[in-house]
C-alpha cells in the first residue's frame, strides 16, 4: 500500500514537471546551447572561460594570495616644498628615505596624500 502510494506522488510530480513552462524554457535553452557546443565544437569550460574571463583570474589569484604575503598597500606622498610626488608600497624608497632624513619622519607621514590598495 505505502509503496502505491509512493507510486502515485511521483507520477504527479512528474506531470507536475511535464507542464512546467520554466523548466521546459531551461530545457530548450540547454539543447540549443549544446548543438551550439557541438557544432562549434567547444566544451563547457570554454563556454564558461568565453562569457566570464574572471572565473578563472579568481582561482588562480586566490591560490597566488594563500601561498604568498598580502601586497602591502600603494602610499602616495607629495612634497609640499618641491610638489615632487612618490608613489611607494614599502618605506624602502630612496626619495622617501632622504626626505625623512632632511624633513623628519613625522613631517614626511604628514605629506601622505591618499593609500590604495
Amino acid at each position: 500500500m505505502q509503496k502505491e502510494q509512493q507510486l502515485k506522488q511521483l507520477q504527479d510530480e512528474l506531470d507536475k514537471l511535464k507542464y512546467d513552462d520554466c523548466l521546459k524554457t531551461e530545457l530548450d535553452f540547454k539543447n540549443h546551447l549544446e548543438d551550439l557546443m557541438r557544432e562549434f565544437d567547444k566544451s563547457a569550460a570554454d563556454v564558461i572561460k568565453l562569457l566570464d574571463p574572471t572565473h578563472t583570474a579568481d582561482k588562480s589569484s586566490s591560490s597566488a594570495k594563500s601561498t604568498g604575503r598580502a601586497k602591502r598597500k600603494l602610499k602616495i606622498y607629495k612634497n609640499p616644498n618641491t610638489g615632487e610626488v612618490v608613489e611607494t608600497r614599502g618605506g624602502n624608497q630612496k626619495t622617501l628615505k632622504a626626505w625623512k632624513e632632511e624633513y623628519g619622519a613625522e613631517t614626511v607621514e604628514g605629506w601622505l596624500v591618499r593609500t590604495e590598495n
